[in-house]
């Protein structure tokens, strides 16, 4: 009997959504039949800082239900079935709700409380561990609470970090991963998956510009993995000793990044044994990108001392200030030099999509390994990295152990799908579905629709910014990516000289801020210093749901907020 014909799975359906049409009949609401449910954004409305009203948009199930029920009464339990139904019905009106308020214009970015009242425990919502359990009532209690007191990452008003939004098809790809439950080492316990996986890496590869039968890669947990994947291949493929002998039979080596890159790679230099000391920082321009010229002057320099340069990192949109390294250049030096060149597009990896900004990352079709993060402008929901080489068989024949209990050479399929010892780390999450599934939905053009967007934006944002004498842009050229980076002049500084004391005073008001908006809940947009330049706002935009009008509602908001500074 096949899968779709097990009567106790179709009488699960046919609960679920009989309990759908029974609750719309209920509450006179045809929105929850599942067959026409829909969550959009809501209209253009903005919210009032100090007027909101913060109950919830669609509760309307009986807390009694569940107060008596617990986890042990749920499937697998004997005639658990319909109380699981019941449950997960009551949790999806939860979810909705939190959804629904996400795109909420007027609802709060953020209930913020410090973590001293999170230890110390508030009413309904204690985060210390019991010994007995405890119902159902309080675990659906305690989700809508996790909820109400997290950040909405997905709000049109959260511009806090790379990542932001909240794509329902993506979501709808994290609910089936986390019910299939399973792992990514082999073919046989995640066979779909794999091959979703292979497809993937294929068509990323290729947008690089790599013929696909010369890339490999693998799906990793963040950018900051994927960028220390970068360096352990690099070290193999030129010192393959290494894997047996470690690195006390190796020279020296230095590996080379721009003074503005991501700090992930210092931190890989001292996990895989390098050093930090062994990190050479190289200067940027005025906006930010990597000179070429000093950089071959520092690989000659380690030369002369003796040193093995062994990798160049290039960035392409860095985290800050949004720049885009020279590739073309770096590659012409690391081919000149023998150095392996990687490029960490983490953040600005998602512009290939995109036929107008694309040429932002001339030249990384020249690269060795790409870091690509479609968590972050692509809006895939959280964790989506890659790691893309530019060389069959390095990944595999630098992690591998062989471990015959997951890895054996005479299975019944390809065991070239088993994937796992690519890694090294064994267990590996199903991080694939939801972004082949977004891809599917949206096709290429829907992501570059999206991305274009987002630039768009960010150029508005520019504009309006250069027309106001209350804010200062730390530069006055286009953004290249979605990264506005600017500081808020209160009326007390307006026509004050520009001196140390001046930048000390400066230096005070975005934190200020800051902290006035997430006490109100009102937005959310980070702040930091760099090099010589003081504490300033770094403004990104990845969040589909944002149009202009929000952006001209946090201009507002940071000069409300700041006024009195």
């Amino acid at each position: 009997m096949g899968e779709s014909e097990d009567p106790d799975m179709k009488r699960l359906a046919v609960n679920i959504e009989t309990k759908f049409l029974e609750r719309a009949a209920r509450d006179g609401d045809d929105s929850l039949n599942p067959s026409c449910l829909q969550i959009l954004p809501k209209p253009d409305s903005h919210c009032d800082c100090q007027n909101r009203d913060n109950r919830d948009v669609n509760t309307k199930r009986d807390a009694a239900d569940s107060s008596t029920i617990f986890a042990k009464d749920l499937l697998p339990a004997k005639n658990g079935e319909e109380r699981t139904v019941q449950f997960l019905m009551d949790v999806f009106e939860v979810l909705l709700n939190y959804i629904t308020k996400t795109f909420d214009r007027t609802s709060k970015v953020l209930d913020f409380h410090y973590p001293h009242q999170y230890l110390e425990g508030m009413e309904g919502f204690n985060l210390e561990l019991p010994d007995q359990p405890e119902s159902l009532e309080q675990i659906l209690v305690d989700c809508r609470d996790t909820l109400k007191y997290g950040v909405k990452t997905g709000h049109p008003h959260f511009f806090n970090q790379l990542s932001s939004g909240l794509d329902i098809i993506g979501l709808v790809g994290e609910w089936l991963t986390a019910a299939a439950n399973t792992n990514m080492f082999t073919y046989e316990i995640a066979p779909v998956f794999i091959i979703m996986e292979e497809i993937l890496l294929k068509k990323m590869s290729t947008m690089l510009g790599w013929p696909h039968n010369e890339a490999d890669g693998i799906f990793l947990p963040g950018g900051a993995m994927s960028n220390l994947y970068s360096i352990l291949i690099a070290r193999y493929k030129r010192f393959p000793e290494v894997k047996t002998q470690g690195v006390a039979s190796l020279p020296r080596m230095v590996l080379f990044t721009s003074e503005l890159s991501h700090y992930s790679i210092m931190k890989a230099a001292a996990v895989l044994g390098f050093g930090t000391d062994n990190v050479i920082l190289v200067k940027c321009n005025g906006r930010g990108k990597l000179i070429a010229t000093e950089l071959e002057a520092k690989i000659i320099e380690a030369k002369e001392k003796g040193f093995v340069p062994l990798y160049v990192n290039a960035t392409a949109g860095t985290t800050v200030f949004g720049a885009f390294d020279p590739l073309n250049e770096i590659a012409d030096i690391c081919e000149k030099h023998h150095l392996w060149m990687h490029v960490d597009a983490a953040w600005g990896g998602g512009l290939l999509m995109s036929q107008k900004h694309r040429r932002k990352l001339s030249g990384i079709e020249r690269a060795n390994s790409v870091t690509w993060n479609p968590h972050k402008i692509m809006n895939v929901p959280l964790q989506c990295s890659a790691i893309l080489i530019h060389g069959k068989g390095l990944l595999l024949n630098c992690n591998k152990m062989c471990a015959q209990y997951l890895f054996q050479n005479d299975k019944a399929y390809d065991v070239s799908y088993d994937t796992g010892d690519k890694t090294i780390q064994c267990g590996r999450h199903v991080d694939v579905f939801k972004f082949w599934l977004m891809w599917k939905a949206k096709g290429t053009s829907g992501f570059e629709k999206q991305i274009d967007k987002c630039l768009e934006l960010a150029e508005y944002l520019h504009s309006k910014l250069e027309g106001r004498d209350d804010f200062k842009l730390v530069f006055d050229d286009k953004p290249e990516h979605t990264n506005v980076c600017f500081w808020y002049i209160p009326p007390s500084l307006k026509g004050m000289p520009e001196n140390t004391e001046r930048d000390k005073r400066l230096h005070q008001v975005a934190p200020k801020i800051k902290a006035r908006m997430m006490e109100e809940g009102s937005t959310m947009v980070g702040y930091q210093p760099q090099g010589d330049k003081v504490n300033f706002f770094r403004m990104v935009i990845s969040n589909p749901a944002t149009n202009a009008s929000d952006v001209d509602f946090v201009i507002e908001e940071i000069a409300r907020l700041g006024q009195d500074l």
